[in-house]
C-alpha cells in the first residue's frame, strides 16, 4: 500500500489577501504554524527568482531541527486562486524527514476563504524510515490541522497564536493528569493491590461486609479505569469535568465521615480532592474555545 499525501484543508473568513500575508510573512507564520520554531528568509537576487529560507524546529530541550526550502507563489487573475509551491528537506539525520513537495492554496469563496495544502516527503533510513512514518506521518498531519485551525482563529478573532496554545496545551494536560489519577487510583490499591484502608472505608459507610467491601472495591477500581479511557472521548470530557466538579466533594465528605483520620494524614484526601475540583473548573474553562485540529477537512472533496 502506498503513502498518501497530507491534506489539510479549513475555511477562514476573511480575505485572500489577508491570509496569504499571515501565511507568507516568516515572523507571522513561524508564531502559528506548530512545526516551526522559526523561519527566516534568504535575500532575493532577483525579484522573480523563487524564494528560499531556513527553518528550525525545536523538538525537546537541547535537540533542533534545521533544514532548507524553497517556494513560489502563482495569482490566477480571472479567479482569485493563489497557489504557493514549496520544496524542501533537511540533511540531518534525526529528522525522519529527507525531502518534500507540496503547496498551499487560497480559493476565493462568498463566505470567506478555503485555504489548503498538501504535501509529501521522503524518509531516510529505507524500510526502517517507512516503519517509523507509519506514526510520523499521522502525528505532522495532525499538527498541520492543527496549526491551520490556530491560524484561523488568530486571522478571524485576532487572538494570539502564543494565547491559543497555552490554552491548548493546558487543557490536555489537565486531561492528561486526570486519565492519569482515574487510572492510578483504580488499578494499583483497587485493583492490583487492595489497600485495607479502602476496603475500610466502603464498609464504614455501607452495609457490607469486610469480605463483600473487598470484591465490591475490585470492581470500583475496574470503574475507575473505564472512567480515565472515557477522557480520550473529546466529546465526552465537559461531562466527565462537570460530573467530578459535582463528585470530588461528595468522595472528600464520604471519605472523612468514614476515616476521620484521613483529614490529617499526610498528602490527604482533602488537599487531593479540592486540588482536583479546582482543576476541573479550571479545565472545563479551558475547554472554551480551544484550537482542534478536527475543524480541518482531512481529505480532499469531503
Amino acid at each position: 500500500m502506498g503513502k498518501k499525501p497530507i491534506y489539510v484543508e479549513i475555511q477562514v473568513g476573511s480575505t485572500v489577501d489577508k491570509v496569504w500575508h499571515y501565511t507568507q510573512q516568516p515572523d507571522l507564520h513561524e508564531q502559528w504554524d506548530l512545526r516551526f520554531s522559526s523561519i527566516s528568509y534568504n535575500p532575493k537576487l532577483h525579484e522573480d527568482d523563487p524564494q528560499t529560507f531556513t527553518y528550525c524546529t525545536k523538538v525537546l530541550p537541547g535537540i533542533v531541527v534545521s533544514g532548507w526550502g524553497e517556494s513560489k507563489g502563482a495569482h490566477e487573475k480571472e479567479s482569485g486562486v493563489k497557489t504557493s509551491s514549496l520544496h524542501f528537506g533537511t540533511s540531518q539525520l534525526i529528522s525522519p524527514i529527507k525531502e518534500g513537495r507540496g503547496y498551499w492554496q487560497y480559493i476565493p469563496r462568498a463566505e470567506g476563504v478555503t485555504f489548503l495544502t498538501q504535501y509529501d516527503y521522503d524518509v531516510r533510513f529505507g524500510k526502517i524510515g517507512q516503519l517509523m512514518d507509519l506514526a510520523f506521518r499521522p502525528l505532522i498531519g495532525w499538527a498541520t490541522a492543527l496549526s491551520f485551525d490556530i491560524l484561523a482563529r488568530w486571522v478571524e478573532t485576532g487572538e494570539s497564536p502564543t494565547t491559543q496554545y497555552r490554552r491548548f496545551f493546558s487543557y490536555y494536560f489537565s486531561i492528561i493528569l486526570f486519565m492519569f489519577i482515574w487510572l492510578y487510583q483504580g488499578l494499583v490499591p483497587k485493583v492490583l493491590q487492595q489497600h485495607s484502608l479502602e476496603i475500610e472505608m466502603l464498609a464504614n459507610l455501607s452495609p457490607l461486609t469486610t469480605a463483600q467491601a473487598a470484591e465490591a472495591i475490585g470492581w470500583i477500581g475496574l470503574g475507575e479505569i473505564i472512567i480515565a479511557c472515557l477522557f480520550l472521548s473529546r466529546k465526552l470530557q465537559p461531562f466527565l469535568l462537570k460530573g467530578q466538579i459535582i463528585l470530588f466533594p461528595i468522595l472528600t465528605v464520604g471519605s472523612i465521615i468514614a476515616a476521620p483520620h484521613v483529614a490529617t494524614d499526610p498528602f490527604n484526601v482533602v488537599t487531593l480532592n479540592v486540588s482536583l475540583f479546582v482543576l476541573s473548573i479550571v479545565a472545563l474553562m479551558f475547554r472554551t474555545n480551544v484550537a482542534t485540529a478536527s475543524s480541518c477537512k482531512r481529505k480532499r472533496g469531503r
